[in-house]
């Protein structure tokens, strides 16, 4: 046993002085870099999920630049769909890697468009560069002392100056093709330009939306117009009181939104819709109303929606649409906003519209153009009056709705806002 014991302590030992070797060699600072690149490792931003009819956008610009730092759900770029202006925003602090794609490109939900590096502290060589900036700025002065210094010397060549100074009178002449042009085109030359711009992705929707309406619906336009002093004179008597309790400014087009709930009830067609195979086999029938209202925006109509309209009240009407309103026209609309609508309201009146005709909103079954108001003289009770009228324009589907039930749905509403109270009976 004696031997076995000496050569079991002599391995011990050398078993000991291999591992202080190896310690020795290897030290553990080194995997500390490991950590580090751990920690800063990067981060792919992806297309984000819009809606289930949107899969594809155009990536319209990017909201920062390589190298800047972004806070957690900061705005980086802007993709542009058929609808709206969808915001991507940075999933975690860091800073801009590298640009995986390029304004203009169209891109898929999902799709890679933007690499940031990790990190919570925003770049310190900011403040370097300044002082960089700030560096050059201070190096002129001394070459400008530098030149002042060395003026006397180069006096002589002062008249050459003035020498070069009538050189480019000769430029004038350049304008000769004036002369070179015939008398009357010489005037309409310079006004006679043109300028060719690609339609952005919401306006080739809308394009396509109202082409397809056009060649889908069989539309027809009924017209009808309404005496508006009686609602004139509503709106005058309540529109103080409504503001100061609810801060409501109230407006017309609640008590339309109201008028054609009410008229809906007998005519629960005009908020129906066709569905089904081939063009349609099937008639949707709803008992709530979804209000889409047409609002004109910087980059084309949109149409958001007030929802369950018929559980509002006239005030609560014109909070929603103000809202939705502001929203369209500020940018901030969302595909929640966007979907559905069961009927539409169109004001061509607020840009002076006398007349026209609105154009269906499929798959909805009508529309409702509103005009401007305009004083003219009218028979009441056998005598010439002037008051403040407005024409209205019902555009409908006739593969659903008979001339009479549009007629009558129209004069139904022309009822209710020559005389609002019936609406609050």
């Amino acid at each position: 046993m004696g031997p076995l014991l000496v050569r079991a302590s002599r391995g011990y030992r050398a078993v000991q002085a291999a591992k202080a070797a190896f310690r020795t060699s290897c030290p553990m600072p080194l995997l500390l870099p490991l950590a580090q690149h751990r920690y800063y490792a990067d981060k792919v931003v992806q297309v984000p999920q819009m809606a289930e009819s949107i899969s594809e956008g155009t990536l319209r610009q990017f909201s920062k630049q390589i190298g800047d730092h972004v806070a957690q759900d900061e705005e980086i770029a802007t993709i542009e769909t058929d609808k709206i202006d969808v915001a991507v925003n940075a999933p975690s602090a860091g800073i801009i890697k590298e640009f995986l794609v390029n304004e203009e490109d169209t891109v898929t939900v999902g799709q890679d468009i933007i690499k940031i590096e990790l990190s919570d502290k925003a770049p310190e060589p900011a403040k370097d560069e300044g002082k960089q900036e700030e560096a050059p700025k201070e190096e002129p002065k001394p070459s400008e002392s530098e030149s002042k210094s060395k003026e006397p010397e180069p006096s002589k060549p002062e008249p050459p100056k003035q020498t070069e100074a009538p050189k480019p009178a000769p430029a004038k002449p350049e304008p000769k093709p004036k002369p070179s042009s015939s008398g009357a085109a010489t005037s309409s030359g310079p006004n006679r330009e043109e300028r060719r711009v690609k339609m952005n992705r919401m306006r080739l929707r809308i394009a396509e939306r109202l082409k397809e309406s056009q060649n889908t619906s069989a539309s027809l336009t009924t017209f009808n117009e309404v005496d508006m002093s009686a609602l004139m004179e509503f709106r005058k008597a309540y529109k103080d009181e409504v503001l100061k309790e609810t801060g409501v400014k109230l407006g017309f087009m609640s008590a339309f939104a109201l008028a054609c709930v009410k008229a809906g009830k007998d005519f629960p067609v005009v908020n129906a819709s066709i569905e089904g195979p081939n063009g349609g086999d099937t008639i949707v029938y709803r008992d709530f109303v979804d209000l889409s209202v047409a609002v004109a925006t910087e980059k084309g109509l949109v149409t958001p929606v007030v929802r369950n309209v018929e559980s509002m009240d006239m005030v609560g009407i014109e909070k929603a649409i103000g809202d939705v309103g502001k929203k369209a026209r500020d940018g901030k609309l969302t595909i929640e906003d966007m979907a559905g609508g069961t009927f539409t309201i169109s004001n061509g009146g607020v840009f002076g519209s006398l007349m026209g005709t609105p154009i269906i909103n499929l798959p909805q079954a009508a529309v409702l153009g509103l005009h401007a108001i305009k004083e003219r003289v009218v028979a009441v009770n056998g005598k010439p009056e002037v008051r403040p009228m407005m024409y209205l324009a019902l555009t409908y589907d006739h593969r659903l709705l008979d001339g009479r039930e549009a007629v009558q749905f129209l004069v139904k509403i022309k009822q209710y806002i020559e005389d609002p109270r019936k609406m609050l009976l």
